[in-house]
C-alpha cells in the first residue's frame, strides 16, 4: 500500500516459509535474519515492514505528507508505529499464531490483551480522522494492514467507535487496500475452538457448516468412550460435558443447532444461510427443531438401544415406524421444495444432511420418500464439506453399526 501511495513499482517475488525458501543460503545472504518483507534497492537490503515503511516515504515520496518532516508530528508518527508493532500487532501473534500454526486452544488471557490493544488504539483515534494527526500518514498504512488482520480473524472491531469510523476511512483513503484485501481473502485464520468426534451427526453439521462460512476450526477431539468429556479441564468449559462444543474466544457454547445459528449469524456476510426475514427464519428455526425433536429422535429411539445401552436390546419394531413417520413428514414438508426450507440452501438443510446420512449409513432404506431421496442428492452436491461428512459417517459405521 505504501509503495502504491507512493508511485513505486516493485518486482514482487513470493517467498514461500512452509517449503523453506526463507531459509535457502541466496536469500539468507540478502537478509541474514530471514524474515519477511525483505525489501532491495538498488543493492540496499532492509527488512522490518516498519522501517521499509519510512525508507520508501522518506526517499520516494514526491512531498512529505506521508512522514512530515517536523519533528513533532514523526514523534507521533512513530509512537503509533512502535504502538502497531509492539502491542497491536503482538496482541494478534499471543492471540491467534498458537491457534494457527500450533493448534493450541484459544487462551482468553491472551484475547483479553486484543480488547485493551483497541482501547488504547480508540483512545487514540478521539476527536482524529487519523491516526497521527490531521492527514494519512504511513502510520495508517501500517494499523490499517494490521486492523484488516483482525477482520478476516473475525474480531469484532464495531464496539470501539473511533478505530470502528477511521477504519471505514482508511479503506477508501488508503492507496491499494483492494490489494491488501484480496491478500487476505486468500486465507483464514484459526480461531474458534471446536471439541468434537468426527463420527457424530451433530459435529459433522457444524463442519459443514463452518466450511460454508470459510471458518478454519481449530478441531479437538474429545474420546467419549475414554471418558474425555468428563475431565475438569472439559467441564469448566461446558458444565454439560457434550459435544459438540465451541469456544469462540472468551464465549462458550454447546448444543449443535444453537451453534450452526450462531455461526451464521455471527460470520455469514449475506445472511443467505439464515436470512433476516421472520418467515424464513420461523420455516428454518421449524425443520432445525423438527430434525432435533422428530428425525434424530427417532433414530436415537430404534438404533441407540441397540448400539450403546449396556445390555443391548433387539430392534424393536414399533421404534422403526417411528422412523417410516418422520420421514414421511419429512417428505412432506419438502414437497414442491428444492430444500429443507423453502427455495435455497440454509442451515436447516446442513443439518438434516448429517442426519439423513447418518440413516444411510445405517442400513435405512428411505428410497420410497421420493422427496426426501432428491433432495438428498441434491443436497450431496451443493453442500460444502460432503466429503468430510461422509467420511465421518463411515467412521461411525466402522466403529459401531458392525454390531447390527
Amino acid at each position: 500500500m505504501t509503495a502504491k501511495a507512493v508511485g513505486v513499482d516493485l518486482n514482487k517475488k513470493l517467498l514461500n516459509l512452509q517449503a523453506g525458501e526463507h531459509l535457502k543460503p541466496e536469500f539468507v545472504k540478502i537478509n541474514p535474519q530471514h524474515t519477511i518483507p525483505t525489501l532491495v534497492d538498488n543493492g540496499f537490503a532492509l527488512w522490518e515492514s516498519r522501517a521499509i515503511l519510512v525508507y520508501l516515504v522518506e526517499k520516494y515520496g514526491k512531498t512529505d505528507s506521508l512522514y512530515p518532516k517536523c519533528p513533532k508530528k514523526r514523534a507521533v508518527i512513530n509512537q503509533r508505529l512502535y504502538f502497531d508493532m509492539g502491542t497491536l500487532y503482538q496482541s494478534f501473534a499471543n492471540y491467534y499464531y498458537p491457534q494457527v500454526f500450533a493448534k493450541a486452544p484459544a487462551d482468553p488471557e491472551a484475547f483479553k490483551k486484543i480488547e485493551v490493544a483497541f482501547d488504547f488504539l480508540n483512545t487514540f483515534l478521539e476527536g482524529h480522522e487519523y491516526a497521527a494527526g490531521d492527514s494519512l500518514t504511513v502510520a495508517d498504512i501500517a494499523l490499517v494492514a494490521t486492523v484488516s488482520t483482525f477482520e478476516v480473524a473475525k474480531f469484532d472491531i464495531s464496539k470501539y467507535a473511533n478505530v470502528n469510523k477511521w477504519y471505514e476511512n482508511a479503506k477508501k483513503v488508503t492507496p491499494g487496500w483492494e490489494e491488501n484485501w484480496a491478500g487476505y481473502r486468500k486465507r483464514s485464520f484459526i480461531m474458534l475452538d471446536f471439541y468434537y468426534m468426527l463420527y457424530s451427526a451433530p459435529c459433522r453439521s457444524i463442519l459443514m457448516t463452518a466450511k460454508a462460512l470459510g471458518i478454519e476450526l481449530n478441531k479437538i477431539q474429545v474420546d467419549l468412550d475414554a471418558g474425555d468429556h468428563l475431565k475438569p479441564e472439559f467441564v469448566k468449559i461446558n458444565p454439560q460435558h457434550t459435544i459438540p462444543t465451541l469456544v469462540d474466544g472468551d464465549f462458550a457454547l454447546w448444543e449443535s443447532r444453537a451453534i450452526l445459528l450462531y455461526l451464521v449469524e455471527k460470520y455469514d456476510k449475506n445472511d443467505s444461510l439464515y436470512p433476516k426475514d421472520p418467515q424464513q427464519r420461523a420455516l428454518i428455526n421449524h425443520r432445525l427443531f423438527f430434525d432435533l425433536g422428530t428425525l434424530y429422535q427417532s433414530y436415537v429411539y430404534y438404533y441407540y438401544p441397540q448400539l450403546f445401552e449396556e445390555v443391548k436390546k433387539p430392534a424393536d419394531p414399533d421404534n422403526l415406524k417411528k422412523i417410516d413417520a418422520a420421514f414421511s413428514a419429512f417428505n412432506t414438508l419438502l414437497q414442491g421444495q428444492k430444500y429443507a426450507a423453502g427455495d435455497k440452501l440454509t442451515v436447516a438443510d446442513f443439518a438434516l444432511l448429517a442426519t439423513v446420512s447418518t440413516f444411510e449409513v445405517s442400513g435405512y432404506d428411505f428410497g420410497k420418500y421420493t422427496n426426501v431421496s432428491s433432495w438428498y442428492e441434491k443436497a450431496k452436491k451443493e453442500i460444502p464439506g460432503w466429503d468430510e461428512n461422509w467420511e465421518g459417517c463411515l467412521y461411525y459405521k466402522k466403529l459401531y453399526l458392525s454390531q447390527l
